[in-house]
C-alpha cells in the first residue's frame, strides 16, 4: 500500500493546500457524473503510470469495482515488462469475469514465470474452465515462498469449499512463512469456515499492530456474527490504524458502528492527506464503504492527494459509491 503525472491539468478545480478545510466541499456543490468521470480519468492515468507498483493499485481498483469500461486497458498490461502487473492484469480478468480477456491471458499458461502462470490459471478457471483450477492448487505447496502465498490467495478468491483441506495443509506446513500462514487464514475465512475464528482472534491480540490489521481483514472476510462483534471491539484500540481498519471492513458488512471514527480522523488530521500511509488508505477507502454526505464531500479533495495511491483509493471509492 505503499506509493504527479499531468495531475495538475487534468484535475484543476481545487487547489491542495495540506488542511482539512481544502478537502472539504459542500454536498451539494459535488456533481456525481463529474466526481465519477474525474475517477476515471485518475485510473486511466494510473494505468499507464512509468511506476508498476501504480500501475498494480489501478489494476486493483478496476477489479474491485468491477470496472468493464476500463479492462481493455487492463488487457494491454498482460504483456507489461512488471511480474506484478502481468499478475494483478490476469487476476483482474478472473475477478471480472472478463469473457473478452480469455484469449490473451491463456496465453500466459506458458509464461516463463509460474507466478503468472497461476494467475492466468485463475483467470481460466473464473472463465468456466474449470481444469485449471490444478494449476492453482498444486501451487500452495510450492517449495517457492512468493508462488505459494499468491496461490494461497487465489484459491479463496475461487471460492471452493473443497481447497479447504489443502489450505488447512499449507496452514500447518512448517515451511510456510508466517505472511502466509496469515494469508492462509484469511483464504479459509472467505470459504467460510468458522473453525478459523479462534486462530484470527488470536491476531486481533497480538501485542503487533500489523498484525492486528491483518486479522481485522481476515475476520471481515469470515462475515460471521462474531466475527462482525470482535471487529466492533476493535474499534476502541489504542491505534488508529487499527480503529479505521476495522471501520471499513465493519462497513463491507453493511454495519457502519465505526462512521464517527473515520469522521474524526477527517476532522482532525491536520497534517492533510498528501502522505500515503495506513491510517490515510483506510479512511479513504472506508467512505466507499459508508457514504453519506459527511464522508464524500472529502472526496474532491482526496482525489487531489500528491500520493498516487491516496488519489487511487479516493478513485476506488468514488467509483463504488457511483456504479
Amino acid at each position: 500500500m505503499k506509493n504527479p503525472i499531468m495531475i495538475a491539468a487534468i484535475f484543476m478545480a481545487i487547489l491542495w493546500c495540506g488542511c482539512t478545510e481544502s478537502l472539504t466541499v459542500k454536498s451539494r456543490d459535488i456533481d456525481p457524473a463529474g466526481l465519477r468521470e474525474r475517477a476515471l480519468d485518475t485510473v486511466r492515468l494510473a494505468l499507464v503510470d512509468e511506476n508498476g507498483q501504480v500501475k498494480s493499485n489501478a489494476i486493483e481498483v478496476v477489479a474491485t469495482t468491477g470496472n468493464r469500461q476500463l479492462m481493455p486497458l487492463v488487457i494491454r498490461l498482460l504483456k507489461d515488462d512488471s511480474l506484478a502487473v502481468r499478475f494483478a492484469a490476469s487476476a483482474a480478468i478472473g475477478d471480472v469475469r472478463y469473457s473478452a480477456g480469455k484469449y490473451p491471458v491463456r496465453g500466459l499458461m506458458k509464461d516463463g514465470n509460474p507466478n503468472i502462470r497461476i494467475a492466468a490459471a485463475y483467470a481460466l478457471t473464473r472463465l468456466g474452465e474449470k481444469q485449471y483450477a490444478d494449476v492453482v492448487r498444486s501451487a500452495a505447496m510450492s517449495p517457492d515462498q512468493f508462488v505459494r502465498a499468491n496461490a494461497v490467495v487465489l484459491l479463496g478468491k475461487l471460492g471452493d469449499k473443497n481447497n479447504l483441506d489443502l489450505l488447512y495443509q499449507t496452514l500447518r506446513d512448517p515451511d510456510s512463512a508466517d505472511r502466509i500462514k496469515i494469508q492462509t487464514l484469511e483464504s479459509i475465512a472467505k470459504l467460510g469456515d468458522e473453525k478459523v475464528y479462534q486462530r484470527l482472534w488470536a491476531l486481533l491480540i497480538s501485542k503487533y499492530a500489523d498484525d492486528r490489521v491483518m486479522g481485522i481483514k481476515a475476520m471481515g472476510a469470515l462475515k460471521t456474527k462474531d466475527a462482525r462483534d470482535s471487529l466492533i471491539k476493535m474499534l476502541y484500540d489504542d491505534i488508529t490504524e487499527v480503529r479505521l481498519a476495522a471501520a471499513e471492513q465493519l462497513a463491507r458488512l453493511g454495519d457502519n458502528t465505526g462512521r464517527v471514527e473515520v469522521e474524526d480522523y477527517f476532522k482532525s488530521n491536520s497534517g492533510g492527506f498528501n502522505e500515503t500511509s495506513v491510517a490515510n488508505i483506510m479512511a479513504t477507502m472506508a467512505i466507499g464503504q459508508m457514504g453519506g454526505d459527511s464522508l464524500t464531500r472529502f472526496l474532491p479533495g482526496l482525489l487531489e492527494s500528491e500520493s498516487r495511491i491516496i488519489r487511487l483509493v479516493a478513485a476506488q471509492s468514488v467509483l463504488l459509491l457511483t456504479g
